[in-house]
């Protein structure tokens, strides 16, 4: 059981909180791995308490995919909502920083982020949009958020 306390030991000098809270999925199901593989057979590990351990594994991994699976609907919004945008003339910021206004005419999307591509050669991220008018002229002011 050394090397499962030396795990836990070392995990508790690195952390400012609970060991566990701060471990990955992965990371959890190793102690846990290890912890059963050293326990002495005559000394058992407490069962209630193991299945507290499964149980904290079930509700992180479940945290985990649900995050996932709100950060994807998040960008699907995102690039529905930029679709909306092609043919309207932007202002804003460009990827470089520097003030720019385009005409949308493509949606891009990397790294999670939604991009503007726009008919000058630049692109824009969604969230440094100023203004967005129509390609004739009336202009929709955004507020700084």
């Amino acid at each position: 059981m050394s090397s499962v306390s030396a795990l836990s030991g070392s995990a508790a000098t690195t952390s400012t909180g609970n060991a566990f809270t701060d471990m990955t999925s992965e990371e959890f199901l190793n102690v846990l791995i290890e912890e059963l593989q050293n326990q002495d057979p005559f000394d058992p590990q407490d069962s209630s308490a193991l299945l507290e351990q499964l149980s904290s594994l079930r509700n992180i991994e479940a945290q985990l995919s649900l995050e996932q699976k709100l950060n994807d609907l998040v960008t699907q919004n995102q690039v529905a909502s930029a679709g909306n945008l092609i043919g309207k003339l932007v202002e804003g910021h460009s990827t470089g920083g520097s003030s720019t206004e385009g005409l949308v005419t493509s949606v891009r999307v990397i790294e999670g982020e939604v991009y503007l591509e726009l008919d000058n050669g630049l692109t824009m991220n969604m969230n440094n949009i100023h203004t967005i008018s129509e390609a004739t002229g009336s202009a929709v002011g955004l507020a700084d958020g």
